[in-house]
């Protein structure tokens, strides 16, 4: 079944509200007409009573006997309008007087014991509407009941013809109302039409392209604002997407094709175990750049995605980088360069992932160690500074020029592209560096000059106890997503 549009729906809304309002504003004003009339009624036969009881009163110095009464009470009253629907009784039961009209109609007043006090009723004698108001007098130490009623047919007419006009005129008011509520509706939602045309022109050709930019200031202006800015995000992820697509393929490209131009050259003719294996070590190491690359293509994968996170855990840093820094002080010296360390003597207590951090360090010190010419010097420095855990790695290398350094931490970014892909960089390192660093809410800048080294400076923040730590704090930088997620590069 097909849903109502939200215009139609509002408008059905509205009708209903507007409608449910005129039913009670009708039936109260009804109400509220109905008594007043009734009201004026009754006033009326307030005085009648009042003059009733007068003329009783009246009567207290000629000692009436229940004959007599009559007699004076049918004298009163047979030419009046006020005694043509009057009855009176005494405490006995006897009747003073009887209107003849309700004589003939047969219309009896209740035994005087069954009346306690006033009151009003509405009958219908002949045809013909009347209000009856019903009263016991104390008059000269006797009781009465008394009954006096006037028609009552204008009062029911003009409540028939105020009813009337309701029912006719609130179709009209209904139908004017959903008209007017139905445009209103319409207006309002117009925009809505707008954004959806337009945002059903926009695909993956044309991502640049943005909606109708509102000025109303209010909820579909925002809408609009909102929108905009979420087209702003997929475009950027989807050129990040198709950039990082075709940087990767070109990367992948370059050592495939020299495995199979190594493979079709080893298989042109019979060639010596020498030439064989010398063939094969080629395919190995352009293997293992391949398996490398996917590794690292499949990490930032996973990064981008969210699935790829850190278990970051209390953490003596001072350890970890005294670690790294052994394990690669050997393999520096074999590239004739001079390796310095200078760590702090304190325990640097961070939360962290031991084997990330082990990454990061081993990412700059071989962006050191590849664009460092010997006889040249790399240095690590670990120091504490205002409660952060500062990582340092120097060398004294070709540097990097100012302009470049702003987008080192690309993806697939290469200052020296020839000189990378001799070296075997593909772009990746400084960018899964930054990553790192992001998870755990620290930050990384390079300071570098051509010619006189460059200095890769990283930031985390300390825990402020060497022996307690918040493990409270691990799920929380955990689950943080990283602030800033760039591209892959080296120098």
């Amino acid at each position: 079944m097909k849903k109502l549009s939200i215009g139609l729906r509002l408008t059905l809304w509205y009708l209903a509200i507007f409608a449910a309002a005129q039913v009670f504003f009708g039936a109260a004003m009804w109400v509220v007409l109905r008594h007043e009339l009734y009201s004026v009624a009754d006033d009326a036969l307030k005085t009648q009573i009042e003059d009733l009881t007068n003329f009783l009163k009246s009567q207290k110095k000629k000692n009436m006997t229940p004959t007599k009464l009559r007699e004076e009470a049918s004298e009163a009253y047979d030419l009046e309008h006020s005694g043509d629907f009057l009855q009176i009784y005494d405490e006995d039961g006897n009747w003073i007087f009887h209107s003849p009209w309700l004589e003939r109609n047969k219309f009896a007043l209740q035994a005087p014991a069954a009346i306690k006090s006033r009151s009003f009723q509405n009958v219908w004698i002949a045809n013909q509407p009347f209000r009856f108001i019903t009263q016991k007098i104390e008059v000269n130490g006797r009781s009465y009941t008394a009954r006096t009623g006037v028609p009552t047919d204008q009062i029911v007419a003009t409540l028939s013809l105020f009813r009337r006009y309701l029912l006719m005129l609130a179709p009209l008011l209904l139908f004017a109302a959903a008209s007017g509520g139905y445009w209103l509706s319409r207006k309002a939602l117009s925009p809505v039409d707008v954004i959806t045309r337009m945002a059903r022109n926009i695909g993956g050709n044309n991502l640049c392209d943005r909606l109708e930019k509102l000025t109303t200031g209010d909820e579909l202006q925002r809408l609009s604002d909102t929108l905009n800015e979420m087209l702003a995000r997929i475009e950027s992820a989807f050129l990040r997407v198709t950039q990082f697509t075709a940087d990767a393929s070109h990367e992948l490209r370059t050592p495939i094709s020299l495995i199979r131009t190594e493979a079709e050259i080893a298989l042109r003719k019979t060639r010596g175990n020498e030439e064989y294996r010398e063939a094969l070590r080629h395919i190995l190491l352009a293997a293992e750049r391949t398996s490398s690359l996917v590794e690292e293509l499949l990490s930032l994968a996973r990064s981008d995605s969210g699935r790829e996170s850190l278990h970051l855990a209390p953490l003596d840093l001072r350890r970890a980088v005294a670690e790294t820094a052994s394990e690669w002080h050997q393999l520096v010296e074999s590239r004739n360069l001079q390796f310095k360390q200078a760590l702090a003597d304190c325990e640097s207590p961070v939360l962290a992932d031991r084997k990330a951090l082990q990454r990061l360090l081993a990412i700059l010190l071989d962006n050191s160690v590849k664009y460092t010419p010997p006889p040249g010097t790399i240095e690590l420095r670990l120091e504490a500074q205002n409660g952060n855990a500062i990582i340092s790695v120097c060398d004294s290398g070709i540097g990097i020029a100012k302009e470049d350094q702003a987008r080192i931490f690309e993806r697939f970014y290469r200052v020296d592209k020839a000189r990378s892909r001799e070296l075997g960089g593909a772009g990746i390192g400084l960018a899964i560096a930054d990553w790192i660093v992001q998870q755990h809410r620290g930050s990384i800048a390079v300071h570098s000059s051509i010619g006189n080294g460059s200095t890769f400076v990283v930031e985390l923040p300390m825990q402020p106890g060497s022996a307690v730590f918040d493990l409270s704090q691990t799920k929380a930088f955990a689950d943080a997503p990283a602030t800033r997620q760039k591209g892959l590069a080296v120098e």
